[in-house]
Formats: C-alpha cells, structure tokens, sequence
C-alpha cells in the first residue's frame, strides 16, 4: 500500500529506503503487448489526457538549444510537474528507461507516496515532424493501476510544438477506506488541475536557460519548484 502522512514530509533518508523497496516490486497492473489499443475505456479503463501548444520556433528540426530541446530536458527531469499537487523523487544517477519514481501525492495537508517506473521511451524524426516521450507504469501499492504517456512533438512544416499527456488508468490499492472516499470526491479535480498546471509550467521552463543542477551529488532529485527551474 502507499506510505501516508500529515503535513510532515519524509527525509532524504526515507525516501532512500522507500525508493530501494520499491525497485523490487512489480507493476500493479498486466502489461499488455498494445497498452494504448488494449487498455480501452471499452474494456473499462479510464481514457484522458491534455494536448496544449508550447509555442514555436524556426521550421524545420529542433534547434539545439531551441524549445523543442529546453522541454524535453524539463520533461524527462521532471521539472514540469506542480510541486503543490505532486512532487517527484528519484535517483538522477539511474539510468531513465527502467528508473522509479515516487511521486509524492499531496491533497488537503495528507502526502502520499506512489511508485512508478519509466517504462519506456518514444523518439523519432521524420521529414514532417519530431517527437519525444516516455511513458511512466504504477507499480504495487499505487492507488491508480495503469500507465500516462508524456509526449512532445514538433511540426517541421509549421516550427509548432505541442505538448500531450495521455493516461489509461483504473482505481488501485488504498491504505485505508477514507483515502479510496477521498479519491472519488476529490482526486479527479487535482488530476485535472495538475493536467491543466504542466502545460504551462512546460512552456515556462522551455523559454528559460538551465539555473540549478538537478540533485547535489549523491542525493536524490526532487522535481519540481513552486516557481518553475530548468534543471541540468
């Protein structure tokens, strides 16, 4: 079951042990061969997401050091994500396909810790346009079962980049019955909300230069800020 607390939150330490119990576990959830096609809302998964323009640069491939690029260091730090809804713990050290994650979930003064492990990720460029994603899966013990893409693209035609977030989840395990009441009155508005916040957060980030490292030596990272900063 998710570790939950009030108010206080854990210290370097317990989340050290916390994220090196959670290596050992298993998704939460059968992994089938063609998630998005399988885990349908026809099969009883709940479908949604956000697709939200970042902005432009030149036509063309991404410029080095242009949007497209700033977002998608942003997106795979994890430096998007509203620290007042959810804060994510890792170890930067680990490579990405494969890390875990916990995603400290915070709702009316409780904080609650979700383990995730990036799944994979999507990277490919054609004449008409770039893309750059990973998808993150809940492991054992996480309230929600399922998967969510995070996915950039840019339209070489256009200089368009878009931002999309696409999940495919059913309720998971709760550590006790009035946070599964909680959830159902209130956890699809904070879903909402942090959907609505990352776009923007995204675009900020992708206008701005790296100003701090993501993680002192030897400790974990934790993304992101109240005020958005592109890490490096």
């Amino acid at each position: 079951m998710a570790r939950w607390r009030f108010w206080l939150p854990w210290s370097e330490d317990e989340l050290k042990e916390e994220l090196a119990r959670q290596s050992k576990l298993k998704l939460n959830f059968e992994l089938e061969p063609d998630a998005v096609n399988t885990m349908t809302a026809e099969q009883g998964w709940t479908v949604d997401g956000s697709n939200d323009a970042l902005g432009h640069e030149p036509p063309g491939p991404p410029l080095p050091d242009g949007l497209f690029a700033r977002a998608k260091q942003a997106l795979k730090n994890y430096d998007f994500s509203d620290p007042l809804i959810v804060t994510g713990h890792f170890d930067p050290g680990i490579p990405f396909v494969g890390r875990n994650m916990l995603l400290e979930i915070k709702v009316l003064g409780l904080r609650y810790l979700a383990g995730v492990r990036v799944h994979g990720v999507r990277e490919e460029a054609n004449e008409n346009h770039t893309i750059f994603g990973f998808r993150y899966d809940t492991l054992e013990g996480h309230f929600e079962r399922g998967f969510e893409w995070f996915l950039l693209t840019k339209n070489h035609q256009t200089g368009e980049v878009w931002f999309k977030i696409e999940a495919h989840w059913q309720m998971g395990a709760f550590p006790n019955w009035w946070s599964r009441v909680g959830f159902l009155l209130v956890g699809q508005y904070f879903r909402s909300l942090w959907r609505h916040r990352a776009p923007q957060r995204l675009k900020d980030l992708a206008h701005q230069p790296v100003t701090e490292a993501i993680a002192e030596p030897g400790q974990l990272a934790h993304r992101g800020n109240i005020i958005p900063k592109r890490t490096g």
